[in-house]
């Protein structure tokens, strides 16, 4: 199978020369092991190991001298997939990198870093780490229409362009199946959703179930569904208590350990006055829309759903987080609210989605935000092909913009589907 280029590739590379230990991480499904062995096939004297090989695990665990003598001694770059399975990892990394300066060491795993390795402390400032997502739109577009992503990228698509019945076409099938790759290279729609059952079934289950040891998947199941139905808005912990039959402090743990898996997102509120903005309850995203889509048993088009606004939301917020910005959204207690806040450089930027062909008039809730905060540039996403800008007032200017751009705006060096971060 043709290999997909990652954009998380071109952001490794500026760090490759550092000597720290490269963790990636990410949910299940999501390439880690395919961006692996392409990295590994690329260089000379490195090897490539996956602690799924019991062997291998227990030569890591509990010989380490034998490890290094097979694994390390003869070459200059090791790879490590799955490294989540290693009990004492951190530690373990650690004598890696303090006894054995030159050799790079690259490892991957499912979950958060600090899920994933099991004693960070130990690799304090040793240690840099990247996530890895199913594949953003403009991975999709590399993979199912390379020359349209060409065109988007060089800014070159006009807005009278009959091309942008085409991206909207393929977007719409990013947002109704996702962005998991094996499912994206698909093109017959049964096997989309077969794939997905699998990824839910195999994967996501068995991830909580080896995190927090389930017996049952009855409470959970519940629970992802109650989740679903409720992407865009507040969450409403007594209701979901009542729905999935947790209690709250089991259900804020498992609503943690749903973050730290790459299922579920909580975007938090902005605020700065407590007496009118709201300050507390979160909303809920999926990190991916098919596998929210597969567990609603919901694949209909944009046009024929309830839940389309939702979606549309589901798809900027998602493509924002991937490059590390600070997102909030914005809600008043008279019930004013702005979808998103994104700040940068210490700057705010307010973002409308509309699920809509037809967004002619200023969203109310920009003027309200201007009142209380100072901005520059603020942004409404919605499905209208053609782009403009209006004048808020004499120092803000408001950008209308295809929902799809949001993935094309940012030109710098470190878009796409990563985050990272040194621990």
């Amino acid at each position: 199978m043709e290999y997909i280029a990652r954009d998380l590739e071109r952001t490794i590379q500026k760090y490759w020369a550092l000597p720290q230990i490269i963790a990636i991480v990410g949910p299940r499904r999501s390439g880690k092991t395919t961006l692996l062995r392409h990295l590994q096939a690329q260089l000379e004297n490195s090897i490539y190991i996956s602690f799924e090989d019991q062997k291998v695990l227990a030569l890591f665990n509990q010989d380490m001298e034998s490890f290094v003598e097979l694994y390390v001694k003869n070459n200059r770059t090791i790879f490590i997939d799955e490294f989540h399975y290693a009990v004492e990892g951190g530690k373990q990394l650690k004598y890696l990198f303090d006894f054995f300066p030159g050799k790079k060491v690259i490892i991957s795993g499912s979950s958060s870093l600090d899920l994933m390795v099991k004693a960070v402390k130990h690799l304090v400032g040793r240690i840099i780490h990247f996530e890895l997502f199913p594949f953003s739109f403009r991975e999709f577009l590399r993979a199912k229409s390379p020359e349209l992503l060409s065109v988007l990228e060089r800014g070159r698509l006009t807005d009278e362009s009959p091309l942008h019945e085409r991206i909207f076409k393929l977007w719409q099938e990013y947002l109704i199946f996702g962005g998991y790759p094996e499912v994206v290279l698909q093109s017959d729609r049964e096997i989309k959703i077969k794939l997905l059952e699998g990824i839910y079934n195999t994967y996501l289950l068995r991830e909580v179930r080896d995190i927090i040891g389930l017996s049952n998947d009855f409470k959970f199941v519940k629970l992802l569904k109650a989740l679903s139905l409720q992407i865009g808005n507040l969450i409403n912990y007594n209701e979901l208590s009542e729905l999935s039959g947790y209690d709250y402090k089991t259900l804020k743990a498992r609503l943690n350990i749903l973050e730290k898996t790459y299922i579920t997102s909580f975007i938090y509120p902005f605020y700065r006055n407590k007496h009118t903005e709201i300050v507390k309850n979160p909303k809920v995203y999926f990190f991916d829309s098919g596998l929210r889509n597969f567990i609603l048993s919901n694949y209909q088009s944009l046009d024929l759903r309830g839940d389309s606004g939702a979606l549309c939301e589901n798809y900027v917020v998602t493509a924002l987080k991937r490059t590390n910005l600070n997102v909030n959204f914005w809600r008043t207690k008279n019930k004013t609210e702005i979808d998103f806040i994104v700040q940068k450089n210490g700057e705010l930027s307010p973002i409308e989605v509309k699920c809509s062909k037809n967004v002619r008039k200023t969203p109310r809730a920009f003027y309200s935000f201007k009142l209380h905060y100072d901005f520059d540039q603020g942004v409404i996403f919605s499905l209208m092909k053609k782009t403009r800008k209006e004048q808020l007032n004499h120092t803000t200017i408001l950008n209308f913009l295809p929902i799809y751009g949001c993935e094309f705006q940012d030109k710098t060096e470190d878009r796409g589907s990563s985050r990272s971060g040194t621990v």
